[in-house]
């Protein structure tokens, strides 16, 4: 039986880097979304500024996350030909750091221009990316085995 308490076995295990890694894209996406929308409504400058930074790290943090999940792909499964669940969740993830990426360039771009206004797709962009982040993270734990029934 594993340890939960063991830190060598929590490292060095082949996805745990990935598992751990991926909370932090996620959390900080939707919340820079949810500070966007807010900003949006309240017209708030705080929030939007918190959504930058949300989206910044976000982005930022998708790089390792990416990185991880390739590697645990050879080391778990040595190479092989994806299909399946794991390669929708390759896809969805590919594609949800593209949008998250998207979507703090088309802040930055705003952010950098004086008086530079948003652009209205951007919440529909946002709200799809969270869709994907979802869609994403819930194939990734059926193949973590976190959401498979016994």
């Amino acid at each position: 039986m594993l340890n939960p308490f063991d830190p060598k076995a929590a490292l060095l295990a082949k996805h745990a880097q990935h598992v751990v890694l991926i909370h932090f894209p996620i959390a900080l996406f939707i919340a820079g979304v949810a500070f966007d929308f807010l900003a949006h409504w309240t017209k708030r400058r705080l929030l939007a500024a918190a959504a930058y930074c949300n989206f910044l790290a976000a982005a930022l943090t998708t790089v390792p996350v990416l990185i991880t999940g390739l590697l645990a792909w050879q080391w778990q499964l040595e190479g092989q030909r994806l299909k399946g669940t794991l390669l929708l969740h390759l896809a969805l993830g590919v594609g949800s750091s593209l949008v998250i990426w998207a979507v703090w360039l088309i802040h930055r771009k705003a952010h950098r221009t004086q008086g530079g206004a948003l652009p209205g797709y951007r919440l529909p962009l946002e709200a799809l990316g969270v869709a994907l982040v979802a869609i994403t993270g819930h194939l990734g734990g059926f193949l973590s085995g976190v959401n498979v029934s016994n």
